[in-house]
């Protein structure tokens, strides 16, 4: 037994720190977890998943209107967001429930405030006492950037507070072309909220593949959202549900709310990192080796505070590979070459490997494309449209990556997911049988290259 209070201490009880640490006693080390705010992170707390939740309610809108066409005669439905608000509540509660629970059964051991590093193996909780370990793992994620440099700003509020709103405003103002500012415009819009989506691109979703962008930036409008391209916020005056948001363009948008989302900025400020050798890079993301391991030896570090890829799934995946390696004796390193990702905008994008701009410019490609109307909307009357797109290695018939826009992209693109791993070819996708009817089968029925050239 080492010579340490503990064998291993984590900064963070988000998704990737509960991960690490459950799976690192598992193997018996003596862990401890600080947190200073709630159980399970972002995700779970303020993220992905009351999101989701959100975007499940706003659907419903859409589905009463088109029932229809199906035969239906629905009443004139009525929506009170202080009830989602508090089934969200509710649901969060639980779930914080059952990560704490999942914790302290795995022999962990939690200790509620804040932990700041004092040197590479100790840490000094919020009660003044400091904790020796062997290694320390931090996992305390990032945050949404806010802007300080605007006047005004303090009337700016994000994706965190949102989720704290006890009534939907009539309008919002969102700055921002990401996912979390696509997935909130489109669900506010459909909730009821009239929604203004401010871009500095002339398109959102910078980094996706091309014809994804342009589809949903295309189709935003149609589920209610006004985009506002190749403007920026200057200013903002008023005050909460009477605001004036001041465009670079010299406009000006009348809204009850302003919420940017624009980025997200590491927690590493004041936790002691420069002291214990723990180095940042610019933008105060703690620089790690492929084993997660920082420029201090004995720290290591996982999850959005590296600013490798910021989702969930990637985060738990650094942890327990983190737990494997140092205490399981099986080293294991994270691939982060082809991590699956879905926007949940309605109708949704689902997306995994390379866009047809990368892999054009590493190697020659043939792309396979479909647009078509969904079975569905020939009744219910919907806009909605679904656009499929294959990008294979020509020289190799091997698939490099697979785009979807349309209802059900993110269910689709994590078994697809399986199958480009796994060095699938078209060939692959052609002998496989199509599901009838169905949107996904079109995936195994594409036969003809689309030869419109370059990318679109």
């Amino acid at each position: 037994m080492s010579g340490y209070d503990v064998d291993l201490f984590v900064i963070g009880a988000g998704s990737g720190g509960v991960r690490a640490a459950r799976i690192a006693a598992g193997y018996g080390a003596r862990v401890m977890v600080a947190e200073e705010h709630r159980i399970g992170g972002t995700c779970v707390i303020r993220g992905c998943v009351p999101k989701k939740l959100y975007v499940y309610a706003s659907r419903f809108a859409a589905e009463f209107e088109e029932a229809a066409g199906f035969g239906w005669s629905v009443p004139e439905p009525h929506f009170e967001f202080a009830a989602l608000k508090a089934a969200k509540d509710k649901e969060i509660v639980r779930l914080e429930g059952a990560y704490r629970a999942n914790l302290e059964r795995s022999g962990a051991t939690l200790v509620p405030g804040r932990a700041v590093l004092e040197g590479p193996n100790a840490v000094r909780l919020a009660d003044g006492s400091r904790v020796t370990a062997e290694r320390i793992l931090v996992a305390v994620g990032a945050h949404p950037f806010v802007p300080n440099a605007i006047k005004g700003c303090g009337l700016v509020e994000t994706s965190n507070d949102i989720f704290e709103w006890e009534s939907l405003p009539k309008s919002v103002v969102i700055a921002g072309g990401g996912y979390i500012a696509v997935e909130f415009a489109s669900l506010l819009a459909r909730l009821g909220s009239e929604v203004t989506l401010v871009l500095r691109a002339d398109k959102v979703l910078r980094g996706f593949d091309e014809d994804m962008r342009n589809a949903l930036t295309a189709h935003l409008p149609y589920g209610g959202v006004r985009i506002v391209a190749g403007a920026e916020i200057a200013s903002i005056d008023g005050r909460v549900g009477n605001i004036a948001v001041n465009l670079t363009t010299g406009d000006a948008i009348a809204c009850e709310r302003v919420v940017y989302a624009t980025g997200r900025v590491p927690n590493t400020a004041g936790l002691g990192l420069a002291e214990a050798g723990v180095e940042v890079d610019a933008a105060g993301a703690i620089r790690v080796d492929r084993a997660s391991r920082s420029t201090a030896a004995s720290v290591y570090a996982v999850g959005d505070v590296t600013n490798r890829v910021n989702l969930t799934p990637v985060a738990i995946r650094e942890g327990h590979a983190f737990a494997d390696t140092v205490y399981g004796g099986r080293p294991t390193e994270v691939d982060h070459s082809l991590v699956p990702s879905a926007v949940f905008t309605t109708p949704e994008i689902g997306s995994v490997g390379l866009t047809e701009g990368q892999a054009r410019s590493r190697c020659e490609v043939t792309v396979y494309k479909t647009n078509f109307r969904p079975m569905k909307a020939t009744l219910s009357g919907s806009v909605d449209r679904t656009l499929m797109k294959i990008v294979v290695e020509k020289a190799t018939d091997r698939v490099l990556g697979v785009h979807i826009f349309g209802e059900g992209a993110g269910e689709m693109i994590q078994c697809l997911a399986i199958a480009v791993r796994m060095g699938a070819t078209k060939r692959d996708f052609d002998m496989t049988l199509a599901v009838h009817p169905t949107a996904a089968e079109e995936l195994v029925t594409m036969r003809t290259p689309w030869e419109g050239g370059g990318v679109t």
